[in-house]
C-alpha cells in the first residue's frame, strides 16, 4: 500500500464525505416531499432576505456624513455694538458641545428614552420587542405604535431618514443604527440627538427649548426643569401646554422615578422636583429682538440677495447657514427715531377720528384666534394691543386677541363691526379703540464718514405695514434739493454773497404747455439778495436764476452725481419736482458733511459663516502691514480714504455753511433752540403734500418726511418747518449726548472773510458776533472770490451784476427758442414744487 501524506488524506475525505452528503441530499429529495418543500422554504427565505437587505440599504445615507453634518442654523444679527439685536429663524436651533450639556440633564433624557444607551450596539432588543408588540396591538386602529427607538435610532430618523411612519423605515433605522455606533462615539451621537431633537414651540435641541420653556440657558436649569425637557421627545406639542399640564407632571415623575431607579439621583432630590410646579413660560422667542422692523427687513433682503434664503440655495444661506451679521443698527438712534416719526404723525392726526381696520376676520368660521395669531400684524407702542371685534351691540362690544383672552370693548366708532382688526388699549376693566394714523412718513439717520445706516424707520410700525417709506416711497424733496442747485452755482463762479434777484421768471415749456412763471410760496418776492439769503430763506425765484445761471444741463448733472435722481433739464427739477428717497436724500447731504466725499450707504458691515470667518464686509479697504506681528520702525501703515468725491470739498463747506444759516435764522429755526452747530434744510412740496427736513452735524445726518402713501394736500398750514423739524428736535433731544458740540470744519483753500450779511459786501471796521440776526458775519470764500480790498468795490460789484443780467436775459432767450424746438418733449413735464419764504 502506497504511503500518503496527511494533506493528501484530508482531501481525501472532504471528497468522500461531500460526495456522501450530495448522495444523501438526492436521495432525500427523491423520496421525500416534505424535505423538498423545506428546501424550498428555506431558499425562498434566504433570495427574500438579500432581496429585502439589498431593498433597504441601497438608498441608506452614509453615517459617516454626521461626522460633517452641519445642521440648519439661524442667521444672527448684531446691532453696532456687538450685542445681538435679532435672528431670522423659523426654527430656533442652538448648538452646543457635550460639555456644555449639564450631567443631569443628559441623565434625565437617557431614564426618559434609552436608560441601556450606553451599553447597546444601536439596537435595543427588548424595546424593540415590545414595539412589536405595540404596533400588533394596534394595527388597523390608527394609532401609531410607540417606543422601541434607542436614541441612536432617533438620531438616524431625524436627521438621515425623516419621520414617514412605516415598517421599512424603522428596520432602515435599525441598520443605519448599527452603522452610526460604528462611525460615531457615543459622546457625538448623544451630542447630536440633544442638539437635533424636536421639543416643540418650534425648538430644535435642549438649548432652544429651554430658552423658550423657561426662559434660561441649560446650565441654569433646575433638576424639575430637566426632567421636563426629557418628556418633550413623545409628545412636544402636547405636554408643553396648559390644558395638558396634569400630563405633564406625571410624566416629569415618571421620569424622576426613573432616574433614582438609575441611580441618577437620590429619593430625597426626587421628591423636592415633584413638588415644584412646571413653571412654563409664555412662549417666546430665543432672543429679545429691537424693534427695527423696518431696518432688520432691509438686512434679510440684502442677505437673501448676496446668500440665498433656504439651505437649497447655499450653504450661507440666511434660514440655515448659521450666519453671524454685524450691522450698522444703533439701537439708542433708532428707537430716538421711531418714536420721533410717530411724534410727528400724532402731530399731524391729532384731532382726527379713526378711519378703517388694519384687516376683517370671518367670524363664521370659529376660528378667530388662529386666523389673528396667524396674521402678521402687530404693534408695539405704549400698551397697544392689536385685537378683533368679536361682538358690538350698539357703542360696546368685546376684544378678543390672540392669545385666546378677550374683554370688553367700549367707545366704539360708528364704522366699526364685529371682525374688524383693530389697536386698542387698556381702560378700567376693558378697552378702548386707538387709531393708528392714516398720515405716515420715513426716517434714516446715517453716519456722514462712512455711508453706515445708524437708524431706519419706514412707517409707524412695521407689523402694520411692512411697506418701507426710508427706502420704497418715491417722493419729490420740494426744498431740500436746493442746496445742490446752489453747490452747482458755487462750482460755476458764484459765491455765498452774490447777489441774486428774487424776481419773477418765466420758462416757455412750449406750445402744448405754454409759459409757466415762478413764484415764491405765498408770493412775495422782489428786489436783489444774496445768495446765502436765498438759500436761508428758501426763496424759489432765488434758486430758478441760480439754477438757469448755472445751467440746468449742470445742475441735474449734480443730482444725478449725489445719487438724488436722474433728472431732465427742466427749472421745475431745481425746486424738487422729481421723485426720490429718504434714504438717497441723507446720503447726498452726508457728502456735504464728508467734504464732498460720499459713501454708498450700507446697513451691514460684514457677514461671518458659522466657524467665523468674514465671507463678505461692506468696506473691502486693504491696509497693508497692518497685521505684521512687530512693528518694523517704518511709517505706520495708512488706509486709504474710502468713499467717492462727489463734490469739490470747498464747495460742500460753502454749502453746508450757508446751511448753519438756515437753522440760525432761516427756514430751520425751530432748531436753533437745541444750541448744537447743526446745519438743515426744511421742504414743502406743493399741494402740500409732503413735509421733509435734512440735516444734522458733523457725526450724524438725518432724514425724515411726512405724507400719505397716495400723495394728497395734507392741510395749507403743513410746512416743512412746522411739521418735519420738531422730528428733527425730538431725534436730537432723546440723544442729546450724542451730538458733539464740535463745529464744523473748514478743508483747506476756504477764506473766512467778514461781509455784511444783507448785501454781501466786505467788512473792514466790525466784527461778528454771537446774534444770530447780526449785520456781519464770517462767511466762507473759495481764493480770489471774496469782495476784493480795493475801493472801488462797489462800481466792481455792480458792473458785474449788469455782466450776470445780460447773460441771464442770453440764456433766457435761447432757453425759449429752444423750448419751442422741444414742445413735445415737454408734454410731461413734473409738477412745480415752491416752498415760502421768511422765517418759520
Amino acid at each position: 500500500m502506497v504511503d500518503t501524506s496527511p494533506l493528501e488524506h484530508i482531501r481525501y475525505r472532504i471528497r468522500r464525505d461531500a460526495r456522501g452528503v450530495a448522495a444523501w441530499f438526492m436521495r432525500n429529495w427523491r423520496e421525500r416531499w416534505f424535505f423538498r418543500w423545506l428546501i424550498i422554504a428555506i431558499g425562498v427565505g434566504v433570495l427574500s432576505f438579500v432581496a429585502l437587505w439589498i431593498v433597504l440599504t441601497r438608498d441608506l445615507p452614509d453615517a459617516e456624513t454626521l461626522l460633517e453634518y452641519e445642521p440648519p442654523l439661524p442667521t444672527v444679527v448684531r446691532g453696532i455694538d456687538g450685542q445681538i439685536v435679532h435672528s431670522y429663524a423659523r426654527e430656533h436651533r442652538v448648538q452646543l458641545q457635550y460639555q456644555d450639556f449639564p450631567p443631569k440633564l443628559i441623565e434625565a433624557f437617557l431614564a426618559a428614552e434609552d436608560k441601556t444607551f450606553f451599553t447597546h450596539g444601536g439596537v435595543d432588543i427588548t424595546g424593540t420587542l415590545g414595539a412589536v408588540i405595540d404596533y400588533a396591538a394596534k394595527y388597523g386602529s390608527g394609532e401609531r405604535a410607540v417606543g422601541g427607538s434607542t436614541i441612536t435610532q432617533q438620531v438616524a430618523k431625524n436627521i438621515l431618514l425623516g419621520d414617514e411612519y412605516s415598517v421599512t423605515r424603522k428596520l432602515k433605522e435599525m441598520i443605519l443604527a448599527r452603522r452610526i455606533e460604528s462611525a460615531l462615539t457615543k459622546q457625538q451621537i448623544l451630542s447630536l440627538y440633544l442638539n437635533e431633537i424636536p421639543l416643540g414651540r418650534r425648538s430644535f435641541g435642549v438649548q432652544a427649548a429651554a430658552r423658550a420653556y423657561f426662559n434660561k440657558d441649560v446650565g441654569q436649569l433646575d433638576l424639575n426643569e430637566m426632567a421636563f425637557l426629557a418628556i418633550l421627545p413623545k409628545a412636544p406639542e402636547r405636554y408643553g401646554r396648559k390644558k395638558y399640564e396634569d400630563m405633564a407632571i406625571a410624566r416629569r415623575n415618571f421620569v424622576l422615578k426613573q432616574m433614582v431607579a438609575n441611580g441618577f439621583i437620590t429619593q430625597q432630590q426626587a421628591s423636592a422636583a415633584e413638588a415644584k410646579p412646571l413653571g412654563l413660560q409664555a412662549s417666546r422667542t430665543s432672543l429679545n429682538s429691537v424693534d427695527a422692523g423696518y431696518f432688520l427687513e432691509e438686512v434679510r433682503r440684502q442677505l437673501i440677495g448676496k446668500f440665498g434664503e433656504t439651505a437649497e440655495d447655499g450653504k450661507n444661506s440666511v434660514y440655515a447657514g448659521g450666519l453671524w451679521v454685524r450691522t450698522s443698527l444703533d439701537p439708542e438712534l433708532q428707537k430716538a427715531a421711531r418714536d420721533a416719526l410717530r411724534n410727528g404723525i400724532f402731530r399731524y392726526n391729532s384731532g382726527r377720528g379713526w378711519k378703517e381696520p388694519f384687516a376683517t376676520i370671518d367670524l363664521s368660521k370659529g376660528d378667530w384666534q388662529s386666523q389673528l395669531a396667524s396674521s402678521p400684524l402687530g404693534i408695539s407702542y405704549k400698551d397697544w394691543r392689536i385685537g378683533v371685534v368679536t361682538e358690538r351691540t350698539g357703542s360696546r362690544g368685546a376684544i378678543g386677541f390672540s392669545d385666546g383672552s378677550t374683554g370688553p370693548l367700549s367707545g366704539m366708532p360708528n364704522g366699526l363691526k364685529a371682525g374688524d382688526v383693530i389697536a386698542v388699549a387698556p381702560s378700567g376693566n376693558g378697552f378702548v379703540v386707538r387709531t393708528v394714523p392714516e398720515v405716515s412718513g420715513g426716517f434714516v439717520a446715517a453716519q456722514p464718514h462712512t455711508g453706515r445706516v445708524l437708524a431706519m424707520q419706514g412707517g409707524f410700525d412695521s407689523r402694520i405695514s411692512n411697506f418701507n417709506r426710508a427706502t420704497q416711497a418715491l417722493r419729490q424733496p420740494g426744498s431740500t434739493i436746493k442746496p445742490f442747485v446752489y453747490a452747482t452755482g458755487l462750482d460755476n463762479g458764484m459765491t455765498p454773497a452774490t447777489q441774486v434777484p428774487d424776481q419773477t421768471f418765466c420758462f416757455y415749456q412750449g406750445a402744448a404747455l405754454g409759459e409757466k412763471c415762478f413764484r415764491n410760496f405765498g408770493g412775495g418776492g422782489g428786489g436783489i439778495h444774496t445768495m446765502r439769503w436765498g438759500l436761508e430763506q428758501s426763496r424759489n425765484l432765488m434758486t430758478v436764476h441760480i439754477a438757469m445761471d448755472a445751467g440746468m444741463p449742470n445742475v441735474v448733472g449734480t443730482i444725478k452725481r449725489m445719487g438724488i435722481g436722474d433728472y431732465k433739464p427742466y427749472p421745475a427739477f431745481a425746486l424738487g419736482a422729481g421723485d426720490t428717497t429718504v434714504l438717497k436724500m441723507v446720503n447726498a447731504y452726508t457728502a456735504l458733511a464728508n467734504f464732498g466725499r460720499q459713501h454708498n450707504p450700507t446697513v451691514i458691515d460684514f457677514v461671518q459663516d458659522r466657524r467665523g470667518k468674514v465671507i463678505w464686509r461692506a468696506d473691502r479697504r486693504d491696509c497693508t502691514g497692518c497685521n505684521m506681528p512687530q512693528w518694523d520702525g517704518k511709517p505706520m501703515p495708512r488706509i486709504a480714504d474710502g468713499g467717492k468725491q462727489v463734490l469739490d470739498p470747498r464747495t460742500a463747506y460753502q454749502v453746508i455753511h450757508m446751511l448753519e444759516g438756515v437753522v440760525q435764522r432761516g427756514t430751520a429755526v425751530r432748531l436753533r433752540a437745541l444750541d448744537l452747530p447743526l446745519f438743515g434744510k426744511t421742504g414743502t412740496t406743493s399741494g402740500p403734500t409732503n413735509a421733509w427736513f435734512v440735516g444734522g452735524s458733523p457725526d450724524i445726518i438725518a432724514g425724515m418726511y411726512l405724507g400719505f402713501d397716495k400723495p394728497r394736500n395734507m392741510g395749507g398750514w403743513v410746512q416743512g418747518g412746522n411739521t418735519a423739524a420738531p422730528m428733527m428736535i425730538d431725534f436730537v433731544k432723546a440723544t442729546r449726548e450724542r451730538w458733539t458740540d464740535e463745529p464744523f470744519i473748514a478743508p483747506a483753500g476756504i477764506r473766512m472773510v467778514r461781509i455784511d450779511r444783507q448785501s454781501g459786501k466786505r467788512v473792514f471796521d466790525g466784527w461778528p458776533t454771537d446774534d444770530p440776526k447780526a449785520s456781519i458775519i464770517w462767511e466762507a470764500f473759495k481764493p480770489n472770490t471774496e469782495p476784493p480790498r480795493a475801493t472801488r468795490q462797489d462800481e466792481i460789484a455792480a458792473k458785474r451784476n449788469q455782466i450776470l443780467e445780460l447773460i441771464r436775459k442770453g440764456r433766457q432767450a435761447q432757453s425759449n427758442a429752444a423750448s419751442n424746438a422741444r414742445k413735445d418733449e415737454n408734454k410731461n413735464q413734473g409738477s412745480f414744487v415752491e416752498e415760502q419764504g421768511g422765517l418759520y
